[in-house]
């Protein structure tokens, strides 16, 4: 497993581990990187069958092979416990290792995530399983910031779509880590057992989701005993890229207890309504 450590050092020193969505690459945190640096040691990689991690996917296993990695990662630095924060795919690791080892996380961060894939977002991956089968990987490459980010943020990045467009063409995963990713998160469902989670968890989505619709989140909420939510109403799936002002404040609000920046119990009902 390929991983970078940022930020802060020593024993005192509070963990946390970044887990990114179905691209797999540490580099998608790059816009939290310094903010969390300043307070914490900050592990960030690749998943496998990723970047530069590389290898192939197991064909069985799903989300929980992908736990398997972080504890490899997580016994590789020695830690014992650790915050742990996810996007979508890297939420729902999230979620399978707070039931599978509850002490060994501090505190959960999931970010358009969900307990049960909705069927949704099921169209949308069909969508792009058919893109990749049947035009290439150039076509399944190019839709996806449709999926990502917001139409107008786009435009006023063509720049960066371009240049992304180019190196997820040149360091494409293969078709068969991309599908067997997306059976995982396809095939995860832990409706039935968020009761069972007591991790302290911070849960935020956007409305304008395009991929992921965001009463996945307010699912979350409602069935984690110790969550809050923050919805916002725009920012899209990738909204720690495209508000990263506002969402690190947030998620630093969240981490270093500052409960003033955080929706209240009531606020989350309001909100989700």
């Amino acid at each position: 497993m390929y991983f970078q450590v940022h930020g802060q050092q020593g024993a005192d020193v509070e963990t946390i581990l970044l887990s990114s969505g179905l691209g797999g690459s540490g580099s998608y945190w790059a816009p939290q990187i310094a903010d969390l640096a300043e307070h914490f040691r900050v592990v960030t990689y690749d998943h496998r069958g990723t970047g530069r991690t590389g290898g192939e996917v197991p064909e069985q296993g799903g989300i929980s092979a992908m736990v398997d990695d972080v504890l490899q990662i997580a016994d590789a630095l020695k830690l014992t416990r650790f915050h742990f924060m996810g996007h979508a795919l890297g939420g729902l690791i999230g979620l399978e290792l707070a039931l599978r080892q509850p002490d060994m996380l501090g505190k959960l961060l999931l970010i358009n995530a969900w307990s049960k894939a909705d069927p949704h977002s099921g169209r949308c991956f069909d969508t792009r399983i058919s893109l990749l089968e049947n035009s290439g990987v150039e076509a399944f490459v190019k839709a996806q910031p449709l999926f990502l980010y917001p139409a107008v943020w786009m435009s006023e990045h063509t720049e960066r779509m371009a240049a992304d467009e180019a190196h997820g063409i040149a360091h494409f995963q293969g078709k068969t880590n991309v599908l067997r990713r997306i059976a995982a998160l396809r095939a995860f469902d832990i409706d039935d057992r968020l009761g069972a989670i007591d991790t302290e968890t911070w849960v935020t989505a956007t409305k304008d989701d395009l991929l992921v619709p965001y009463t996945r989140s307010v699912r979350l909420a409602d069935g984690l005993p110790n969550a809050k939510l923050l919805l916002a109403d725009f920012g899209a799936h990738a909204v720690n890229i495209t508000e990263a002002t506002r969402f690190n404040k947030d998620m630093l609000a969240f981490l270093l207890q500052e409960k003033a920046a955080i929706k209240t119990e009531t606020e989350r009902h309001d909100i989700a309504t």
